[in-house]
């Protein structure tokens, strides 16, 4: 991967989605969402007023898109989607950070390493990050499907896989409602933390809380082991609180019935502004005719991904445990 091709690709994107900004009084993000669409289509919108045409005409002489590999187009992509988010308040406006989402594509090869087909499911999938970061890294043939409620971010996700060359197939929609979708052999996603508004949904699932307001990051992990075959497995990222808060005991009895720990990885306390925040990697696998738990669970803290003589170490540690518990 070259860096000057992301860089000079994020500027492309960066020049056309801010005169898109200007002449359409729209939002940055909403912007970028259109600017990615034009470079994909290399044409401007129908609708868009003729001086930026005009503009974005010129502007995509200046750019070669063959010339650009995946990575290069996610990475560059994700540095547009991150301006855009910059002070957002929403708490959905969160983006995955990138040695997470690569750190998960390494252990999503090693928990499927003989399959030759796969299918994969991110019912929270945002602008599609994550999982076109995993999508990148896998060398075998994947169905993929991404979900999420928020209009913006699903423009941005499916321009972000149109530009990739990645085929996924999104549902917009509240990701905690049925899907049309048989079940999957993964899903994977960065769970949003908070409470679920709507309490007559909440209560079509076990872990609806008794009063009050369910956790939505509870009912994710619900949602997703319902579409998840049974054997299959399931990688979140989780809140360090999720087995410590007031409806933990629920959430405990209701894994110990239907999944397997598989591990849990505390992701490095310095990607994260304040340790409330800190969050780590939870990996399950459902229960199913021939699954059993491991031995003993994947437990570890991980160092700084910039500590590369400490990672090194704990990658060393992953793969002797995956030899042990885990090798097809």
């Amino acid at each position: 991967m070259d860096h000057k091709h992301v860089e000079e690709l994020f500027e492309w994107i960066d020049e056309a989605a801010t005169a898109i900004e200007y002449q359409e009084n729209s939002t940055y993000l909403e912007a970028v969402a259109d600017a990615l669409d034009v470079l994909f289509h290399q044409t401007p919108f129908d609708d868009m007023a003729e001086l930026l045409k005009q503009q974005l005409e010129k502007h995509l002489k200046d750019i070669e898109l063959n010339k650009y590999e995946k990575e290069e187009i996610r990475k560059s992509t994700q540095l547009a989607i991150l301006k855009g988010m910059k002070g957002a308040t929403q708490q959905q406006h969160l983006i995955t950070p990138d040695t997470v989402a690569m750190f998960m594509g390494y252990l999503t090869q090693r928990l499927f390493p003989g399959e030759k087909e796969l299918r994969i499911f991110d019912p929270a999938c945002g602008t599609a990050n994550l999982l076109t970061a995993v999508l990148n890294q896998l060398d075998k043939k994947v169905a993929a499907y991404g979900s999420d409620v928020d209009e913006t971010l699903m423009k941005l996700a499916l321009a972000n896989a149109n530009l990739q060359k990645s085929e996924i197939e999104f549902f917009h929609q509240d990701s905690l409602r049925p899907f049309l979708l048989e079940p999957v052999d993964f899903v994977l996603a960065d769970l949003p933390v908070g409470y679920y508004p709507d309490e007559v949904q909440a209560k079509e699932f076990t872990l609806h809380a008794e009063e009050g307001y369910s956790y939505s990051h509870h009912l994710f992990i619900e949602q997703g082991l319902r579409y998840t075959k049974p054997g299959g497995f399931l990688m979140f990222i989780i809140p360090n609180f999720l087995f410590e808060s007031d409806q933990a005991q629920q959430l405990n009895e209701f894994l110990r019935e239907q999944a397997h720990i598989f591990g849990m990885l505390q992701l490095p306390e310095s990607l994260f502004k304040e340790e409330k925040h800190a969050k780590s990697i939870l990996i399950l696998q459902k229960k199913g005719e021939g699954s059993k738990a491991p031995k003993e669970a994947l437990l570890a803290k991980l160092p700084s991904f910039k500590n590369h003589t400490a990672m090194a170490d704990i990658l060393g540690q992953i793969n002797q445990w995956f030899e042990k518990n885990h090798s097809s």
